[in-house]
């Protein structure tokens, strides 16, 4: 505003004037209005509350307090002063009309009225669900968006929860999202702080232990009387049958000792001493479905987690066998090798054409099903110790030289389809005794050594990222997830630990070495077998066991998605079968012979 407005005339503060003097930096300008309006300028009405900046622009109210002008002292104006009121007014207006099209709080979004709903769709599609929880809270379209059926049906997919279901099988799937979640964090919680129910599964007239295994939560175990006994964990008295050895009775005398033992969803297998091998359905009965014989004691068994073939090693032989297309059981390939197999695994996932790898002593094999059999690795005077594969790559570990430095324990990985060797892992003076890459998260392993050490491993980095001090006498079993670790120790002691913290979350302890090892998010099978299968001190063909006891082995089963302190839940002792026609009373006079006691 121009000197010759009348009205309004500027005046200097202290400040501005010592600074024209030469004695001050900074200074400051303000307009001085008539005394008559001070009042009215700078605050509103006491009753009638702050003067609406509408009105100051119609010029009928005085302006609010945050747009008003202080002034250093009221100084008298000329009496046209009124008329520079509405010059102010246009120019607060012009003002607030800039800040009215820089606010965008109260807007609705652009595609909320210019996108179709299928593309605005298609673009939060791209968000997870924390997005989508802000995104809920922007406006109701935006909410509309956000709990969109198909993107919480999306995200239940891709966190592996309900796989099996249609988008049409639920009326809510962001409800199901967030129950799912809850239980999954329950979980967490439950292995963490060890809640749950914990059973043994025994079975005194098997004798002694001689090899477990487990998927999806049926365990299957081989004993030294030759009996294979099933357990099913999924339901509430785990109750599942004896596998017969062959059609009809048994034969009488002693029956050969169980030597590996393995199940799939679909089928159980039994390698005995004798070199018999035995295949039972899961989905047909207790009868076996087929058997072929070896000539020698059987080293290794293998059985994939999908599929119907097995394979075995015996002596220099490797056989694999399956039924045909017509369902009828045959020889799918037999491969003659070098040196005695002490590894045995069969590659998942793949079609075809059955794929083993093998290892014997220092050599690793690599067979394919109507191909010859391949050398993938071998380096004379470095056994394999440990074996275990992944749908593309294989691990082992190997022996290094006592008397070289640089030649040390450690665990190679190799490709399986271009038979290259991926990275070295370890270069450790112990030996490896186990390693897990199979149930192991993308690009991760864990493996045991006999150092007493579990190491966690990023096959992209090639180095080990934690090291944990687990067990006295070495590992002899181990696996992981993304924030867990499971091992087992040659002393007996099952460890769990938290990866991320790299400390012990629980242990339990038991008699023999842990031997077999299996979890998923709800459930753990753990396996201690004595080494020695006839102990000293007493005759195992006694009727009376109880004083064996200690030397049978045990399988424990631990359940975390039950509170053991609910109310709801069942105690061991009620969980009794009556299917089996005698049980042992461990020599007492009980009402019912088939409670646990």
């Amino acid at each position: 505003m121009g000197e010759g407005s009348p009205g309004i005339r500027r005046t200097h503060s202290p400040i501005t004037r010592n600074r024209e003097r030469g004695r001050g930096n900074t200074g400051m300008h303000t307009l001085a209005l008539p005394r008559t309006q001070d009042r009215h300028l700078a605050f509103a009405d006491r009753n009638k509350g702050p003067a609406s900046l509408n009105d100051y622009q119609r010029g009928t109210g005085a302006p609010p307090a945050s747009l008003c002008v202080t002034q250093s002292a009221p100084v008298e104006a000329p009496a046209g002063a009124s008329r520079s009121r509405p010059r102010c007014a246009a120019r607060l207006r012009r003002d607030m009309g800039d800040l009215k099209e820089d606010n965008e709080i109260n807007e609705v979004p652009f595609f909320d009225i210019q996108l179709p709903y299928e593309l605005a769709l298609k673009i939060f599609q791209h968000l997870g669900r924390t997005e989508l929880g802000r995104c809920a809270q922007v406006s109701r379209t935006w909410k509309v968006l956000a709990e969109d059926q198909v993107l919480w049906y999306r995200l239940c997919q891709q966190e592996g929860y309900l796989p099996d279901t249609n988008i049409s099988d639920c009326p809510c799937w962001k409800l199901v999202f967030q129950d799912c979640r809850g239980k999954e964090q329950t979980l967490r919680i439950n292995w963490k702080n060890r809640i749950g129910a914990v059973s043994q599964l025994q079975y005194e007239l098997g004798k002694v232990l001689c090899d477990v295994h487990s998927c999806d939560g049926v365990v299957i175990a081989g004993y030294t009387s030759g009996d294979v006994k099933l357990w099913d964990t999924r339901t509430w008295n785990y109750t599942a049958p004896v596998l017969e050895p062959m059609h009809g009775a048994a034969e009488p005398g002693p029956q050969p000792h169980v030597s590996f033992v393995r199940i799939n969803s679909s089928l159980a297998v039994a390698a005995y001493e004798d070199g018999a091998v035995i295949v039972w359905s899961l989905l047909t009965g207790r009868d076996p479905i087929h058997r072929y014989q070896h000539n020698q004691r059987i080293q290794a068994l293998a059985l994939g987690l999908e599929g119907t073939t097995v394979a075995t090693a015996s002596g220099f032989e490797v056989k694999m066998e399956g039924p045909n297309d017509k369902g009828y059981w045959e020889t799918a390939a037999q491969f003659e090798i070098q040196k005695l197999v002490n590894f045995l695994c069969l590659v998942p996932d793949v079609f075809g054409c059955p794929v083993a790898v093998a290892a014997a002593e220092d050599v690793v094999y690599l067979l394919k099903a109507g191909d010859q059999g391949r050398v993938l690795h071998s380096v004379y005077g470095q056994p394999v110790t440990c074996l275990d594969i992944s749908a593309s790559e294989a691990a082992f570990g190997v022996k290094g030289f006592g008397w070289l430095v640089n030649e040390t324990n450690k665990i190679l990985l190799y490709n399986l389809e271009t038979k290259q060797c991926l990275t070295e892992l370890g270069s450790l003076l112990g030996d490896f005794t186990c390693v897990n890459i199979q149930d192991s998260p993308p690009a991760m392993l864990v493996a045991g050594n006999r150092d007493r050490r579990v190491r966690v491993y990023d096959l992209r980095k090639s180095k080990s990222l934690c090291s944990l001090y687990a067990h006295q006498l070495g590992v002899s079993a181990v696996q992981m997830d993304d924030w867990k670790i499971v091992s087992g120790g040659e002393e007996g002691l099952i460890c769990v630990w938290d990866q991320r913290m790299g400390t012990k979350l629980w242990e339990m302890h038991a008699r023999h070495p842990v031997r077999h090892i299996r979890f998923n998010t709800h459930s753990l099978i753990t396996a201690n077998i004595p080494d020695e299968k006839s102990p000293r001190g007493a005759s195992i063909m006694d009727d009376d066991l109880t004083a064996h006891r200690r030397h049978r082995g045990i399988i424990y089963a631990y359940e975390f998605s039950v509170d053991q302190l609910a109310p709801e839940s069942i105690i061991p002792i009620c969980r009794s079968s009556y299917n089996e026609v005698t049980g042992y009373n461990y020599n007492i006079g009980l009402a019912v012979p088939y409670d646990n006691v």
